[in-house]
């Protein structure tokens, strides 16, 4: 990483330990040594499966391991996770130490970490999860323009601790803070799942509500949701609806009143009431994407913050005053609730959203037809398979080799972040004037959603890679709803043949591949052609600058008995220094096996730039669209000015 060896690292505990080991594994800039922990038969034969060492003693460690993340219970969870972090400090190793850890034994950590002259970090670990980090950035941006009034916040007792740091970090402070004793009640309300405190935490009023029961065995299976929070101002409340999303932002009600105290519903100052009384900010996401993909995330981040410090060399006992904070507030939270509950419930039987909001059949045509799986291979010892690629010019059209696999990550990015940002952006547009262009339109997932929430939508698909173009071309051939409507042409930006008038065009995962000149004649074209109130969507990389993208697994999907993984990396172009050249793997597998059957590589250029660079190019204003967390930015650009919306998250997003 940046030249640098990769760490090497050590996972202790197998529980939760694993999202530790698959985000050592998938995390560019580290390596995964070992596996320590007590030697149950199940750890033994996840580290044999791993291909790494097990071990069962600090002691047994060899000399070469940089870091440990200590993903075994601390003493306030009946563990030894503390006395095995304070071993490996003895070592000379960096850890970093899953929550909760009592205030006591880390401050114990800290001076030992100071007096051996390594880093030791606390990772209250939910901080780091996506939807979690876009709320926290949300929250300090909205603070920054208004003052907080307000925070109402929900927690299961297990998961206080983190929440105590998620709040600190939505309000960039956690001083002053104060609270009074939960309500007593009477004996005759019965047991009560909640209990409530009242207080104020960085100066702004805190409701919180903590499910007071616990099933020590099982904790995470029987709290009764996770992490919510809203915080509110005058403008508005900004909602965490769940650790794991989404977001919501709901603006103040506020409607002018007339001489006689009535509502003002029409003319000058009543912009307001065009605003959406409540935007959902992000996507959600299933269960088990939430194991293979935010958990690991989130740990690869918090190991990014320990790397840091250990390049920095920065005292360690200074560095966590605020992680020293936290638990101090965490500590007087629990003394004040004092033990849980109790519990030992039966298992729950989860309820699909179906049950509650059944919704009619999709009509026979429009569904996608099911693939057959692939005949059994022989699953015996094999050699690596030749590498598949694209033998092209750089004139050639990105996206033909792996064309056959585009769908397999872009339908639920489609569905779930851009699709619905830009049926929203074409609601109350007027597309009487001339169809709606689609430069790029690949395989016609975003064709397919335009045409499905504007009916009246007439689309030009433009599409030059032809394997790309021949998915478009049989999803729209396939569907009734879209041939009559749907035309596609192989033309490619910039020359490609416009319409007299366009009412609306999008530009989605395109610019980049244009140069300035390019660019510059594209909007020249686009702006005679486009109607007064046209309407341009942009997709853009969500990377402003040329940097490295260490090569990282980015999905894995299923079909059959086959197995999917992505991989994706990039760097600045060696001929070109504003350029990068962004490379994209695909290997599949035979169930489970580790020798891949195939290997398809495709490369392309890209040159990035940001939103403010193509409002300048095309002189448009522009406004970002709110999409879910993590997704590449997409904005809205016309000709007349636009409210301005919350910027992305900071953190580099991939295509």
């Amino acid at each position: 990483m940046n030249g640098h060896p990769p760490l090497r690292v050590v996972v202790c505990g197998t529980n939760f330990g694993r999202f530790y080991a698959e985000a050592v594994l998938a995390h560019p800039g580290y390596t995964l040594a070992a596996i320590l922990s007590r030697g149950s038969a199940a750890s033994r034969a996840y580290a044999r499966r791993l291909g790494v060492p097990h071990h069962t003693e600090v002691d047994q460690l060899p000399d070469d391991i940089d870091a440990a993340c200590v993903v075994v219970g601390s003493s306030i969870s009946a563990g030894e996770g503390t006395a095995l972090a304070k071993a490996l400090i003895g070592r000379g190793i960096h850890v970093l130490q899953e929550h909760p850890v009592h205030l006591d034994e880390l401050t114990e950590c800290l001076k030992l970490a100071r007096r051996h002259r390594v880093q030791y970090r606390l990772n209250t670990h939910y901080p780091h999860v996506e939807p979690v980090h876009a709320f926290t950035q949300a929250a300090r941006r909205l603070t920054g323009q208004q003052k907080p009034l307000f925070v109402d916040a929900a927690t299961p007792v297990h998961l206080m601790q983190p929440m105590v740091d998620i709040l600190g970090r939505a309000l960039g402070s956690l001083r002053p803070w104060r609270f009074t004793d939960p309500l007593a009640l009477p004996a005759e309300f019965g047991t009560q799942p909640f209990r409530l405190l009242q207080g104020v935490l960085g100066g702004v009023p805190l409701t919180l509500r903590v499910h007071h029961q616990l099933d020590p065995s099982d904790r995470d299976n029987h709290a009764l949701h996770w992490h919510r929070v809203s915080l509110g101002t005058e403008g508005g409340v900004l909602t965490l609806a769940d650790t794991h999303g989404p977001l919501l932002w709901s603006p103040r009600l506020h409607v002018n009143r007339d001489a006689d105290r009535r509502f003002v519903l029409e003319g000058p100052g009543t912009d307001n009431l065009d605003l959406t009384t409540t935007s959902v900010i992000g996507g959600t996401e299933t269960f088990r994407e939430v194991f293979t993909e935010l958990w690991p995330q989130a740990v690869g981040h918090a190991l990014d913050g320990l790397r840091e410090a250990m390049a920095e060399g920065e005292d360690v006992l200074r560095a966590a005053q605020y992680d020293l904070t936290v638990c101090r507030i965490w500590s007087d939270l629990a003394a004040r609730l004092g033990p849980p509950q109790i519990i030992r419930p039966p298992a729950p039987r989860p309820l699909p959203a179906g049950e509650l909001f059944p919704a009619p059949p999709a009509p026979a045509e429009a569904r996608e037809p099911i693939p057959s799986p692939e005949p059994p291979t022989d699953t015996g010892s094999r050699p690596l398979p030749p590498s598949e690629s694209s033998a092209g010019t750089e004139a050639a059209p990105p996206y033909t080799p792996s064309a056959e696999f585009f769908d397999l990550i872009a339908t639920e990015h489609t569905a779930g972040a851009s699709a619905p940002a830009v049926a929203r952006a074409l609601a109350g547009a007027d597309l009487s004037h001339g169809p709606v262009l689609d430069i790029g339109a690949g395989t016609g997932l975003l064709t397919e959603a335009v045409a499905r929430a504007r009916p009246d939508a007439e689309i030009l698909a433009c599409e030059p890679a032809t394997g790309m173009r021949a998915v478009l071309t049989s999803r729209v051939f396939s569907d009734p709803y879209l041939r009559p409507r749907v035309t596609i042409t192989a033309d490619a930006a910039p020359e490609l043949e416009l319409p007299d008038r366009v009412s609306a065009v999008l530009l989605c995962g395109v610019l980049g591949h244009l140069d300035a000149g390019q660019r510059r004649r594209l909007w020249e074209r686009l702006l005679r052609r486009l109607s007064p109130k046209g309407v341009v969507i942009v997709e853009l990389l969500g990377v402003e600058r040329p940097l490295v993208l260490p090569e990282a697994r980015m999905a894995t999907a299923r079909a059959g008995h086959h197995r999917y993984e992505w991989w994706f990396s990039g760097a600045p172009d060696h001929d070109d220094s504003a350029t990068m050249r962004l490379h994209t793997t695909w290997r599949v597998y035979r169930d489970d096996e580790d020798i891949p059957l195939r290997v398809v590589h495709d490369s392309y250029r890209w040159i990035p730039f940001g939103l403010r660079q193509v409002a300048e190019e095309s002189g448009l204003h522009a406004r970002l669209l709110p999409t879910r967390p993590g997704a590449p930015p997409l904005a809205e650009l016309t000709r007349q000015p636009v409210v301005a919306s919350p910027v992305p998250s900071p953190r580099p997003v991939l295509p």
